[in-house]
């Protein structure tokens, strides 16, 4: 099965007033005017996972620091995941110092949606090296069942849009601080999977996993020889960032690299498989959807 795990959807109402929303939302408006920004629907994605050959997309919305348009973006995921016959699965979009959020991440869990994310540290401000703003968070991720997508970036090269000064450093001290979480960091962890080679990083790290979301424009196909190399090949996710791109590119990508197919199948969805079954093991989850 083919799996992509990182898919960005935007409500009708979000894009119709998104200039006058960005006027409230630092982090949105500077993604929003960037020149690479697409805006999708819900159906936008499904029109692209039969051309790519995908059978199942993860989807949210647009984390704001506002709860209010986080839940409109839940409530259009929601819509959507129940229409799509089960080719969509939803994450959930939270402000995780608001209140409330707590039965936000509920509602959307009762709803059938598999994990929370993609929160941005930076455009959200909470540090998720502090286990004061964390730890709600982090329990509610694990109780109901449900992994965590974080925003990370590479602490080198050119600036972007978005890029954000969470980096490897956060992400290890994140994973250090909540073990009992299975949590995806974006954007191959900024780099955070070159550290599994460290033998007491590889049990810090047990519960990381990394994305590849926007990999082409960030890297060349080496950076994947290099995280099977370390050790956490089994680790890596397949996440289109759509609709910022396509399968097309990675899987130029993918052939470059040269790996073998056994590798490129855990990458493309089997890895992603691995990932919902650890979630779901918690005791008291096993009988949600």
């Amino acid at each position: 099965m083919r799996i992509d795990v990182h898919v960005h959807v935007y409500p009708p109402e979000i894009q119709a007033d998104w200039q006058s929303i960005a006027a409230c939302e630092p982090h949105f408006a500077s993604l929003c005017s960037g020149r690479v920004h697409k805006w999708c629907t819900a159906e936008d994605v499904l029109a692209r996972m039969k051309e790519d050959s995908i059978d199942v997309s993860w989807i949210a919305g647009f984390a704001f620091r506002d709860p209010g348009l986080c839940r409109v973006c839940n409530d259009y995921v929601i819509d959507a995941v129940k229409r799509s016959e089960g080719s969509l699965k939803g994450l959930a979009v939270v402000n995780p110092l608001s209140r409330g959020f707590e039965e936000e991440i509920l509602r959307c869990r009762e709803a059938g949606f598999i994990g929370v994310g993609e929160l941005f540290p930076d455009g959200q401000v909470f540090d998720i090296t502090d286990m004061r703003q964390t730890w709600r968070l982090a329990a509610q991720c694990h109780e109901n069942g449900m992994f965590l997508m974080l925003h990370v970036a590479e602490p080198v090269g050119h600036d972007y849009p978005g890029k954000g000064g969470s980096g490897p450093k956060e992400a290890a001290n994140f994973c250090s601080n909540h073990p009992e979480v299975q949590v995806v960091f974006a954007h191959m962890g900024g780099g955070l999977w070159s550290y599994e080679t460290m033998p007491e990083m590889r049990i810090v790290l047990h519960n990381a996993w990394y994305d590849t979301a926007a990999a082409p424009f960030l890297y060349g196909p080496e950076v994947l020889n290099a995280a099977v190399a370390a050790g956490a090949g089994h680790k890596i996710l397949y996440g289109s960032d759509f609709p910022l791109l396509g399968a097309d590119r990675y899987e130029k990508m993918f052939a470059a690299s040269g790996l073998g197919d056994d590798i490129l199948s855990g990458i493309r969805g089997d890895n992603a498989a691995v990932l919902l079954e650890k979630v779901r093991s918690f005791p008291g989850v096993e009988g949600l959807n």
